[in-house]
């Protein structure tokens, strides 16, 4: 895929290039906004834009793809590809827009590197951006041609038929289609992204998962009220949809979309989440008890305690439902709701795990990274590991 030439050039630059990126992706970003201001109104989460994660994610991901071709220049990273693909169509990206992107990220590299960045060198990186924007052009087709949608043509709307307070700061809204025609087909595990109207009149879009199984005509998604501190602002669409949505009222939803999905094989399963991380795995759950499934099935979750542990009891219940599943919950504070439950946090040294299951990961990353360590000592083999992370994808930026 990369040229020779390139890849020598890519080789002995991406230290520097790297090195800056944070300043490069600060810099696109904020020329990217300020001639282009709409691309706030219904596209970008200018909650990730002020903690800064969206230009670490952006960073990661160009430097990801960078060394992935160095190691395998006849070969793309599909795994990376394909979540940032599902991320771009859940927010309605088009193929033109790269071309922007294209223009604003190259005139960024050349106002931070400077004379470092000779023509050879911008023809070099110019091909790695271009082979990633056709990959991902490729990818975003294929995904909005199966989800049944043109290209950014994702939005339907949603009437709310039923609200439940789950926990003090996390609501479930359960939701059909307004327009009575048929939900689109989804599958457990993925998200839709939800447009909201903030009261300064800009269009905020946020992903939530699918947290009750996906089949028929109604979708369920778990909202958790977001706080801010240290710096970052609170969350102003599950603020604005725990404090006005009410049942009767509508929501815009996107088409289902998300590349971690419940797989079809009848390999042992492990649910591992924590806090609201638990609502992708619990729409996986659902599925599994609906269609009778027979899978071994481990759910294991971490919170603080049971009282803040969202759809524990529906939890519970599923995996009733299923022959072979069990259920393990480690809380901070345990309580008398769960007697049975492990104090302090998850701890998989006294539940053995099936090296050949497969493995979902949903929480905050400290915690999945942990967890993961813990499943790869057991000797569960990486590629039977996946995550999800809610919001841009710093597990890979970090990597990066």
């Amino acid at each position: 895929m990369l040229s020779a030439e390139s890849t020598a050039v890519i080789r002995a630059t991406l230290p520097a290039v790297g090195g800056a990126l944070d300043e490069i992706t600060e810099r696109f970003y904020g020329d990217l906004f300020r001639d282009h201001p709409e691309l706030l109104d219904g596209m970008f989460n200018r909650g990730n834009q002020a903690v800064g994660s969206q230009r670490r994610a952006l960073a990661g991901a160009v430097a990801g793809f960078a060394t992935a071709l160095l190691a395998n220049p006849d070969a793309r990273p599909d795994a990376l590809l394909e979540r940032i693909a599902h991320k771009h169509t859940a927010v309605g990206v088009t193929e033109d827009q790269y071309t922007v992107v294209h223009k604003y990220l190259f005139g960024a590299i050349a106002e931070v590197l400077g004379d470092a960045v000779t023509a050879e060198v911008a023809a070099a990186w110019d091909e790695v951006y271009w082979l990633m924007a056709g990959a991902l052009i490729a990818l975003e087709a294929r995904i909005y041609q199966g989800a049944g949608v043109e290209p950014g043509d994702i939005w339907r709307p949603w009437t709310v038929v039923e609200r439940r307070e789950e926990t003090a700061d996390v609501v479930s809204f359960l939701l059909r289609p307004a327009d009575d025609e048929p939900a689109p087909p989804a599958r457990a595990g993925q998200y839709v992204s939800v447009r909201a109207t903030m009261p300064d009149g800009v269009r905020q879009l946020r992903q939530y998962s699918l947290s009750a199984d996906p089949g028929g005509q109604l979708r369920r998604i778990t909202v958790k009220r977001v706080a801010g501190g240290e710096g970052a602002p609170d969350g102003e669409v599950s603020n604005l949809l725990h404090g006005t949505v009410r049942v009767g009222d509508e929501l815009t939803l996107s088409a289902p979309f998300g590349d971690v999905v419940l797989d079809e094989t009848d390999s042992p399963l492990v649910l591992v989440s924590a806090g609201i991380g638990c609502t992708p795995l619990v729409g996986m759950l659902a599925r599994l008890a609906a269609t009778g499934s027979e899978r071994p099935v481990q759910v294991l979750h971490a919170d603080r305690s049971p009282d803040e542990h969202a759809l524990r009891a529906e939890t519970r219940l599923l995996a009733d439902r299923l022959p072979h599943a069990q259920s393990v919950f480690w809380y901070e504070r345990p309580g008398a709701a769960e007697p049975d439950a492990r104090t302090g946090l998850m701890d998989l040294s006294e539940v053995t795990v099936p090296a050949d299951a497969t493995v979902y990961l949903c929480g905050p990353l400290p915690f999945m990274r942990a967890v993961r360590s813990q499943l790869l000592e057991q000797g569960v083999a990486p590629q039977r590991i996946r995550y999800e992370v809610f919001g841009p994808d710093l597990w890979q930026a970090d990597a990066a």
